[in-house]
């Protein structure tokens, strides 16, 4: 029988289990519950490869209760209903709970989840949940306050090769791998135990007994795969890391993540998007061709397409990065908003409306208005704000880049008032 090694080899011990010590020391609340055999509801967090489906496993293998898994992929809202039926028929009968492992908890709608609270709540089931999303964003919140939830923590390089490493001399076939090309298969599986095997088993069937060095099992490979979910938690931990990197004023890190994205398949015009929120967010008007240079990007993203816009974007975050920084624009809006919500009811001032039609000359609109260019220096000081509201100020210009010429130009203004 071809048992393939990803489960030929899957830990038989919770000791085996690497990378997820905070789990499984002594003292761990997971341990104690393998050690006394007295099980609880949780939810298992983490990335592909990290050991959810390996722990679920041993618990099943362990357990000394009936045990049902089933893929929330392939799973209905029937089949779960009919579970839930025959755990609480078991229970009825001898008193003992049974366990239900639902791998990818997060692909169950909410209805779904909320067939399971019940049995929950009257100890028919115990919940063992396994996700790669963030529960608090795919769980529903009363699922998730009866369940634990265990993080599991992304193998290391140095975890993923003891493996690979162990299998390899359990298959005879030392002589034919390098440190090298170890360390290759390790960093080409995005940190995924699972894939890493699967990629090791590629080079075992492929070697045909030469020994495998960087060039060669790079040949066989072709391609590296890198840990990403353009929908998932991931996707906005990167655009987060890109956004802080361009705001903390680091074109190195910024063109690092720039590159991860790009070269992990995020969208690119999604990028170009970000990075025009950002030219005005924070850089704003202390440059301000810094909303050019990032438009600019997107258009010749859409004009050329890709991969040959991929330098326009990274000549428009090194440009973001190096710019002088400011979030007054940002602020000064918030400000804004904040206060028209709450005056949202005061009109329009009768001399500063519009005034198309004689009904509306009649009522007053547009009276008195001075128009500006008719005056010296173009100005003429009327207010703005509503009748009943006095005149604030939302926006103060940082003292970098050309808002300090900004800040000249409000003083004169002011000064100009003044002398009305």
């Amino acid at each position: 029988m071809n048992i393939p090694l990803s489960e030929k080899y899957r830990p038989q011990n919770i000791s085996d289990i690497l990378g997820q010590d905070h789990l499984l020391s002594s003292y761990s609340i997971l341990h104690r519950m393998f050690e006394s055999q007295k099980y609880h509801s949780f939810i298992m967090w983490g990335n592909p490869g990290t050991g959810k489906t390996t722990i679920a496993k041993l618990i099943q293998k362990q357990a000394n209760l009936p045990f049902l898994a089933f893929s929330a992929v392939l799973s209905g809202i029937k089949e779960v209903k009919d579970v839930m039926k025959s755990a609480e028929q078991q229970k009825r009968l001898t008193n003992e709970p049974t366990i239900i492992f639902i791998d990818e908890i997060h692909r169950f709608n909410k209805s779904q989840q909320d067939a399971f609270l019940p049995f929950v709540e009257s100890g028919a089931i115990i919940l063992i949940g396994a996700t790669t999303e963030n529960p608090s964003f795919y769980v529903i919140s009363a699922l998730l306050s009866r369940c634990h939830v265990f993080i599991l923590n992304q193998l290391s390089v140095d975890n993923i090769k003891a493996i690979l490493k162990k299998i390899i001399t359990a298959e005879n076939a030392d002589q034919y791998y390098t440190e090298g090309a170890i360390d290759y298969i390790a960093n080409s599986s995005g940190a995924d135990t699972r894939k890493a095997i699967n990629l090791l088993e590629i080079t075992l069937a492929n070697h045909r007994e030469q020994v495998l060095d960087v060039s060669n099992i790079g040949n066989i490979l072709s391609t590296r795969t890198m840990l990403y979910d353009k929908k998932g938690e991931e996707h906005y931990n990167l655009i987060s890391a890109l956004h802080k990197s361009l705001r903390g004023s680091d074109p190195q890190a910024g063109l690092y993540w720039l590159a991860r994205m790009l070269e992990s398949g995020d969208d690119p015009l999604y990028i170009a998007r970000r990075l025009i929120r950002f030219a005005s967010e924070d850089v704003g008007l202390s440059d301000p061709n810094a909303l050019v240079q990032a438009n600019a990007a997107k258009e010749a993203l859409l004009f050329l397409g890709m991969p040959e816009a991929k330098v326009h974007l990274a000549q428009a975050v090194i440009y973001l990065a190096t710019a002088p920084k400011s979030n007054t624009v940002d602020v000064a809006l918030m400000k804004a908003t904040e206060k028209a919500i709450k005056t949202g009811h005061l009109p329009v001032p009768l001399h500063i409306r519009n005034a198309p039609t004689k009904l509306m000359k009649d009522l007053g609109y547009g009276a008195d208005y001075q128009y500006d260019h008719e005056h010296e220096n173009r100005y003429y000081y009327q207010k703005y704000f509503p009748d009943n509201m006095i005149e604030e100020e939302y926006y103060t210009p940082s003292e970098f880049g050309f808002e300090k010429e900004i800040e000249k130009r409000l003083k004169w203004w002011k000064s100009k008032r003044k002398r009305e």
